[in-house]
């Protein structure tokens, strides 16, 4: 399985089919038993994991990587601009304007409808400037209106020439031309056929 540079991977299955572990294992967060994954020249395990870390920003991952929802939007920016080298407010704001998203300094992070709350993980991410960008659950909590602007969100997101890993329970209909649809057993213990995959970032 390829994803090529600035192309968009669909990850789905149902609950427990190991999708945030797969998503992980492409960003070089989780450690592989079997197979190999690599993102451009590098492999995602061994000495080339870190690299493929500064490569692929997870915006959101269950249970690994998620806002702390009791903080207000400006204080989840500023936390970020604390924590990532050249995140700044206005590069945020840039960042969510194609999005569609429009940030209110002010709100809980709690409070956010679910479609708010992914734009705002995107958003994050993506003011650091990644070449590729992983969001686990994409259509988590979403009514159908609210789907699909989500994937019109990662669609622009690929128009910029950034490459996307993503997971969802049920695939985007219709299918975003292009998109790598890797579907996932029931069981995570029922391995998929093709146990390689390899994503490439845009050229530079």
């Amino acid at each position: 399985m390829n994803v090529p540079g600035g192309g968009l991977l669909v990850v789905h299955g149902p609950a427990g089919s190991g999708r945030t572990s797969v998503l992980l294992a492409l960003s070089g967060r989780m450690r592989l038993h079997t197979g190999v994954v690599r993102v451009g020249r590098h492999r995602a395990s061994g000495a080339g994991a870190g690299r493929v870390r500064r490569l692929v920003a997870v915006a959101r991952a269950d249970g690994a990587v998620a806002a702390e929802g009791r903080l207000r939007v400006r204080e989840l920016i500023a936390e970020r601009c604390w924590l990532e080298p050249g995140v700044t407010r206005r590069r945020v704001v840039e960042a969510a304007r194609p999005l569609g998203l429009h940030l209110r300094a002010a709100t809980l992070i709690e409070d956010l409808p679910p479609l708010d709350a992914l734009l705002l993980d995107l958003a994050l991410a993506l003011a650091a400037g990644p070449p590729v960008l992983a969001v686990d659950a994409v259509d988590r909590d979403f009514t159908g209106h609210d789907r699909d602007r989500a994937w019109q969100a990662l669609a622009a997101v690929t128009a910029t020439g950034r490459t996307v890993l993503s997971t969802t329970a049920q695939p985007p209909v219709p299918v975003p031309e292009g998109a790598v649809l890797l579907a996932l057993p029931h069981r995570s213990t029922d391995l998929p056929a093709d146990r390689t995959a390899h994503a490439t970032p845009p050229a530079r």
